[in-house]
């Protein structure tokens, strides 16, 4: 096949650069298209990428940070007597620092922006560039460490925000496009498909529930959109598998889902609220669910309740395995630190589980519960 194509266009093209005319070409090498206008103008149009990014791009901004960070030196350098002997100058204490990041436009109508935490946690002054040449100096709004999301507002009119997709949604082989601010280039455009979805357990971040992807990110990118072949926001590029400081095809996202509701907060309250229900978790690996005549593996082993907690009034107990909360299906235990992580405190979740051969559901109020002790 691949040869075939070659073909195709040497036949289409030998006859122009070696002067033939069309009356001498042999009947073999006769074809509609062959430098005939009128016949290229009725071939279907190759598959392009080309409407979706117009489509996405104007609503993907570069993020230009400026900050001061500490300097770490010897304690000897810091030592003034040390320096004194020496003839040695004061070391600064600081240095100014620059980064360039990208994020991605959510709201058009009051300019907010959703970008990394890790992109404008240390920064003094915010400059958002829009891809129309545009820039505005960016207020913080908030930051969540935990998610690695923050928001940024800009005095801007006439936006393009992003729609939002569905997560939840995805399957490992879709397609997806990465559009961010890679090296400070400027605004660039990857494509390659979901490689895995709902990772975990890389510590990259405290709460992870990763969309992999092997459409090329790479510093620059964090902040930067994941979208679907609709145009549709479905997360946020985070971080990069790098042994080598660049792109092995081996990229993270934060799901839109998560993402979004922490925006929300941020949005209304500055802050993440995060509560807790009291119980410690653990995965139900096999060896578990053989111990303990479970059927099958999955969801969160509550191995200890917390007394007085939400979940100890709740009647939960230790030995019961958590395999949903509010209709969304618990794999694991990190799973269910993510389902109750996003929820605010005060706010009532249900929680599907089982106990021996039985299952059940209850109602926990989630509670602030500063207890370190206390996973969840």
């Amino acid at each position: 096949m691949r040869f075939f194509k070659i073909a195709a266009v040497l036949t289409a093209v030998a006859p122009a650069v070696l002067g033939i005319s069309a009356g001498l070409m042999p009947a073999w090498a006769e074809t509609p298209t062959a430098l005939n206008p009128s016949a290229l103008n009725n071939v279907a149009p190759l598959p392009s990428l080309a409407p979706l990014v117009r489509q996405v791009t104007p609503a993907v901004v570069n993020v230009a940070v400026e900050g001061r960070e500490a300097v770490e030196s010897s304690p000897l350098f810091r030592d003034p007597q040390f320096r004194k002997f020496f003839n040695m100058p004061d070391q600064p204490k600081e240095r100014k620092v620059m980064a360039a990041g990208s994020g991605v436009i959510i709201d058009a109508k009051n300019g907010y922006v959703m970008t990394n935490n890790h992109v404008v946690d240390k920064a003094d002054k915010i400059v958002i560039t829009l891809k129309d040449g545009r820039s505005f100096t960016g207020k913080l709004v908030g930051t969540d460490p935990g998610t690695d999301i923050a928001v940024v507002k800009i005095p801007a009119e006439n936006l393009t925000a992003l729609p939002l997709g569905d997560s939840n949604k995805l399957e490992v082989g879709d397609y997806v496009v990465a559009v961010g601010n890679p090296f400070g280039l400027g605004q660039t455009v990857t494509s390659g498909i979901v490689s895995a979805t709902g990772r975990s357990g890389l510590k990259i971040e405290g709460y992870e529930d990763f969309i992999q992807t092997d459409a090329s990110i790479n510093p620059g990118n964090s902040g930067g959109a994941l979208v679907n072949l609709r145009g549709e926001l479905i997360g946020i590029n985070t971080a990069i598998l790098a042994p080598s400081g660049g792109n092995v095809g081996i990229g993270f996202a934060v799901p839109i889902r998560m993402a979004h509701i922490v925006a929300d907060q941020l949005v209304a309250y500055g802050k993440v609220q995060r509560g807790r229900v009291g119980v410690q978790i653990q995965d139900v690996t096999p060896d578990i669910a053989g111990a303990m005549g479970l059927d099958k593996v999955g969801g969160a082993l509550i191995a200890r309740v917390e007394p007085g907690s939400p979940a100890d009034k709740a009647g939960l107990k230790q030995g019961d395995v958590v395999t949903a909360v509010d209709g969304q299906a618990v794999r694991n235990s990190s799973d269910l630190r993510n389902h109750v992580g996003l929820v605010r405190v005060g706010e009532k979740v249900e929680i599907a589980y089982r106990r021996g051969k039985s299952e059940d559901k209850v109602t926990v109020q989630v509670a602030d519960l500063p207890n370190a002790q206390v996973q969840r």
